[in-house]
């Protein structure tokens, strides 16, 4: 992830990663450029990720949610159109702007994906509006094909609704734009495709451990909560890919056999298999690190055609075993071959999967989030003998409290 625009606390930054090469049911594309002003501690950020893994660390505070949570709206806008529920489950606009709304009354952000076909780029402003509302200010795409049309139009979608219009695209396009319809519908696609998964709630009332719809199985859903339905379908249309996650699960729970999921009047319930006793269990009695490493390891062994293009994760390391986080790592590490991957984190021994070049340091610095790059040659005496982990748990790296 290259920083832009910022001449406080710039470092070395490593030119990216070639994009790896096309596989079977790989999303090809990828985020080229992110411009966020006025969301949550983001006060004003432009990154670029590379191609492959981008590894968040800071301390508590520092901005890791802020990002997160910037993905998880931009995918409530996307999906049936909901960012208003979004706000309302978040605290309200208020709490979306930098400092609040008197500090800030407008957010902005532009994304730009690479595609096969060259650059598509979508901006959006969101302005406070009573009663505690973000109404967008404005809404755009544009698409350019890389290096031949730099200064393509912007396509405007218009202003004053609550909801983004570009949705729309596979309805026609809002306001009787000349815009091609595809460009629009590409430009929803992707950033649909744009999915932050976290699996931390585990508690009595959370999504796995509710019967659900055996057919809400197209995807996975962020929080993990269609798991049962999602190894059903695995089981049923991808045993290789099952079999594959009851192989790592049991590296980590010896006693786990396979997952035992048995459609009942359209709905699922997860349950597995112990080897010894011989007994079957429900998700109300199964750990909450079991529960998450579950979800972890079906999410990062789906196959390609399951998978978003750019996933992004929220503690992945959260009340799992040591050798546990080190398997997700690796799990992760061969994700990244294939995909964006943007990992937020605070456990070393997660960080050690990683390069030091794949590794972004978030700090606090008045309020407003900051990125900066380890550079490599300042560490260069170090990196021989200790692991990219140990280098961040010495204080060498920053993002420490």
């Amino acid at each position: 992830m290259r920083l832009e625009g910022h001449s406080e606390g710039d470092a070395h930054v490593p030119p990216p990663r070639a994009q790896s090469p096309e596989v079977e049911g790989t999303h090809h594309h990828w985020i080229e450029r992110l411009h966020v002003r006025g969301f949550r501690s983001l006060a004003d950020v432009k990154v670029r990720p590379v191609a492959g893994a981008n590894v968040l660390i800071g301390a508590n505070g520092s901005g890791k949610s802020s990002f997160v949570h910037f993905f998880n709206m931009v995918g409530w806008m996307q999906d049936s159109r909901r960012l208003a529920e979004f706000v309302g489950r978040e605290g309200g606009a208020d709490d979306q702007l930098h400092g609040g709304s008197d500090s800030t009354p407008q957010m902005d952000a532009e994304i730009t994906i690479r595609t096969d076909t060259g650059l598509n780029d979508y901006r959006f402003s969101l302005a406070y509006s009573h009663p505690d509302q973000l109404l967008f200010s404005e809404e755009a795409f544009r698409h350019s094909r890389d290096g031949l049309d730099t200064e393509a139009e912007w396509n405007y979608l218009g202003a004053g609704h609550r909801e983004a219009l570009i949705v729309r695209s596979d309805q026609g396009i809002h306001g009787g734009l000349t815009a091609s319809r595809r460009t629009a519908r590409t430009m929803a696609h992707l950033l649909r495709n744009c999915v932050a998964y976290q699996f931390h709630n585990t508690d009595p009332a959370s999504s796995f451990k509710k019967t659900w719809d055996a057919g809400d199985r197209a995807y996975m859903r962020s929080d993990g909560g269609n798991l049962a339905s999602i190894l059903y379908r695995l089981e049923h249309e991808h045993l290789d890919r099952y079999e594959l996650i009851c192989r790592h699960i049991r590296r980590v729970l010896p006693g786990f056999d396979r997952f035992q999921i048995e459609e009942q009047y359209g709905k699922v319930a997860l349950r597995w298999r112990s080897r010894l006793p011989n007994k079957t269990y429900g998700a109300h009695l199964t750990s909450d690190g079991s529960l998450r490493f579950f979800a972890l390891a079906t999410l990062l062994n789906l196959p390609g055609g399951l998978l978003p293009g750019v996933l992004v994760l929220d503690g992945p390391e959260l009340g799992l075993h040591p050798k546990a986080v080190a398997l997700v790592g690796a799990m992760i590490r061969a994700m990244a071959e294939s995909r964006l991957v943007i990992l937020a984190t605070q456990s070393a021994l997660l960080l050690d999967a990683f390069e030091l070049d794949e590794v972004f340091v978030l700090e606090m610095r008045e309020g407003r989030t900051q990125l900066t790059s380890p550079d490599p040659v300042q560490l260069q005496t170090w990196l021989g003998e200790f692991s990219v982990g140990e280098l961040w748990q010495k204080n060498l790296l920053g993002g420490r409290p």
